[in-house]
């Protein structure tokens, strides 16, 4: 069930009426009508198999989980005997718990997504579940913090609902345990007061908008021109490229704000996944507000395990560059992905190196290289393969400076423009300089707006002029729906 689409919106309306209902009743009774709301979402984008595959896996966890969290002796005491013996004996056990669930989670997730990709094409499976590789992080985060004593599962601590959770389960963000399952006991639970309920909708309208309407017509103009890669001029190459800088942030950022509206609507509170990284002044800082939840999850998860710092430059600087190359490979079974993931490794292992001196650079100068690296670094990203990348980057580089190809343009703002005529009865044209300052002059300021949208959903209030300006924007975003536009994240 795609956030764009009728079928969703109704589906929330329900889930946001019959649960909080249910939970009048009964606190226990709200979050199993919850929970099997979210089974039946995700049933319908998923399917039955992938939940059983999904549901095999948590199992898994629950029953890691309860024997990890179960009290026992934590440290061998400074005496020797039986005791020492035995509570050292527990640790082991406790290691091989964790190494065992945390393998069946990396292998389904290798078998099914990766197993093309090691093996040459040799053994290749064409379905995955739906969320595979969220879910996957997410469980892992889950035994970690049982392993570290950080979490115990109590009464009314669902892990069904953790695994499952609607708003985030296709594409994020990753829910740490310590954060989400407190919320589960908390006075607002199912309780949404008037100031959720505005910043709910504020955020369903405003990230409904941000896909609907920018990343949805910067994707025409991105997919235009990558099927003809060998014909840019470097004007257009370079539309291309942040045509998709600017498509990704508002797909996926997009997306993050439903999903957090969604989830104030039944009273919990989503971390924030993106704080305005195009503003960054540095690669490191790109990464503090891109994808926030899943650089938490690899810094606590992979780089801290590794070492992290703490055994000189060189060894920390090796720690970062696998951290990023795993981070590249699980966005994508693919080479340019685990090249990504290299450049941005390396792009962070460059700013170590080069020290305070960089620090001492003007701001716009900093924000320039970082912003220019970004955009060449999605290059590969979105490239099929290391030859078209190398095509795109050549025409950026040394194509001729001729105004863009017509045919770039082609099916631009032809829905949105069928659907504001039906809002406003009147003719309305768009020209090819209109259609492209509106693209990338309202894609570039919503990416650089000084306060992004989870900043104003905290701090937004209904007044009459902005609920009469959301309904419009809301109303022009619904009926811009056509068909089924994939969220550019699901397919990771």
């Amino acid at each position: 069930m795609n956030f764009q689409s009728f079928g969703f919106l109704a589906f929330l309306a329900v889930t946001a009426a019959v649960c909080p209902a249910a939970a009048r009743w009964s606190r226990s009774a709200g979050a199993g009508c919850l929970t099997l709301a979210c089974l039946a979402f995700y049933v319908s984008g998923g399917g039955w198999a992938a939940l059983l595959v999904l549901a095999a896996g948590l199992g898994v966890s629950a029953a890691a989980v309860r024997y990890l969290a179960a009290p026992d002796v934590r440290a061998r005491p400074a005496g020797g005997g039986s005791t020492a013996y035995a509570c050292s004996r527990a640790s082991a056990r406790r290691r091989l718990c964790l190494a065992l669930a945390a393998a069946w989670h990396i292998g389904v997730l290798a078998l099914f997504k990766y197993a093309g990709f090691f093996t040459g094409g040799a053994l290749s499976l064409d379905w995955a579940p739906l969320g595979l590789s969220f879910f996957t992080f997410q469980q892992l985060w889950l035994l970690k913090e049982a392993y570290d004593g950080d979490f115990r599962p109590g009464p009314g601590d669902s892990l069904a609902l953790y695994a499952f959770f609607f708003p985030s389960v296709v594409s994020g963000p990753i829910l740490r345990p310590r954060d989400f399952f407190p919320q589960l006991h908390g006075a607002g639970f199912l309780r949404p007061d008037g100031r959720d309920l505005a910043a709910g909708l504020y955020a369903i309208a405003v990230g409904t908008a941000k896909k609907v309407l920018l990343a949805d017509n910067l994707g025409i103009l991105v997919d235009n021109g990558w099927a003809r890669s060998g014909e840019l001029s470097a004007c257009t190459a370079w539309l291309v490229i942040l045509g998709y800088t600017l498509q990704l942030y508002l797909d996926f950022s997009g997306y993050c704000d439903v999903a957090a509206g969604a989830a104030r609507l039944l009273g919990l509170r989503l971390p924030v996944n993106f704080n305005s990284p195009y503003r960054s002044l540095s690669v490191g800082e790109f990464w503090k507000r891109w994808h926030i939840t899943l650089t938490s999850f690899l810094r606590e998860c992979l780089y801290f395990p590794l070492g992290g710092s703490r055994r000189g430059t060189g060894r920390a600087y090796l720690n970062i560059l696998i951290v990023f190359l795993a981070s590249g490979l699980w966005h994508g079974a693919g080479w340019t992905f685990v090249l990504w993931g290299g450049l941005h490794g390396l792009g962070q292992i460059a700013e170590r190196a080069w020290g305070p001196g960089r620090e001492k650079l003007p701001k716009l100068l900093r924000w320039a290289m970082t912003f220019l690296f970004v955009n060449l670094a999605w290059v590969f990203f979105r490239a099929p393969g290391l030859s078209a990348a190398g095509e795109v980057l050549s025409a950026a580089f040394s194509g001729s400076w001729t105004g863009p190809e017509g045919w770039l343009m082609e099916g631009l703002f032809t829905k949105e423009v069928a659907a504001l005529a039906r809002l406003f009865p009147r003719k309305w044209r768009l020209f090819t300089p209109g259609r492209l300052l509106l693209l990338y002059g309202g894609g570039l300021a919503v990416a650089l707006w000084p306060r992004n949208a989870a900043e104003q959903m905290d701090h937004f209030r209904p007044t009459f002029l902005r609920g009469a300006a959301l309904a419009v924007l809301a109303a022009w975003s619904i009926l811009s729906f056509t068909g089924v536009t994939t969220f550019i994240y699901s397919n990771f």
